[in-house]
């Protein structure tokens, strides 16, 4: 059953977001107010080390009111790849570089219903330390997290986020059955 987007018209946008109001018409011919958040893209990063451990960053969302496991993520910015807004924001929330190439995990549509937000998930083959994170702003602490636990931590509610779960648990995945 296809859906028609007719037509959109702006409601409020900010650097971050647009909200337009979509003129619908759904299979039957009945049209309907649809709220619709257009958001540029998202890339994330992540690295394994030798010990089969997974850098992530413990934060807390203000907006839902919890804590959990994260992987250092962040919008593209405009004239910049997809793969290089991944190694740029992992360096600058975690303070570790990517030491290989970045490998493309998945790409996900976190909330499509709503929006049509798209994260790209990264990783590679361990990282290097270069200092401080520039923005140690953004989680109360960052870690090695041995990959085994993935799945007991998001079980548990540990990882919350759409895009850290799906990623985390399809790189777990690629690295056990190997």
């Amino acid at each position: 059953m296809l859906w028609k987007n007719l037509s959109e018209k702006p409601v409020y946008s900010n650097p971050w977001l647009r909200v337009n109001l979509a003129d619908v018409e759904l299979p039957s011919g009945r049209h309907l107010d649809h709220y619709v958040i257009r958001q540029r893209p998202v890339a994330l990063a992540t690295a394994v080390n030798d010990a089969d451990e997974v850098l992530l960053l413990w934060r807390h969302r203000f907006i839902t009111g919890t804590w959990g496991w994260e992987i250092a993520a962040g919008v593209v910015e405009d004239g910049e790849s997809v793969e290089a807004a991944a190694a740029r924001e992992m360096e600058e929330e975690t303070g570790w570089r990517p030491s290989g190439p970045l490998r493309h995990l998945l790409t996900v549509e976190p909330s499509n219903g709503l929006s049509d937000a798209v994260h790209h998930v990264y990783w590679a083959d361990g990282a290097k330390h270069v200092g401080h994170p520039q923005d140690d702003f953004e989680s109360e602490k960052r870690a090695w997290v041995p990959l085994r636990d993935v799945p007991e931590l998001i079980a548990r509610g540990e990882v919350r986020s759409a895009n850290a779960v799906a990623g985390l648990l399809l790189l777990h995945h690629l690295k056990t059955a190997s």
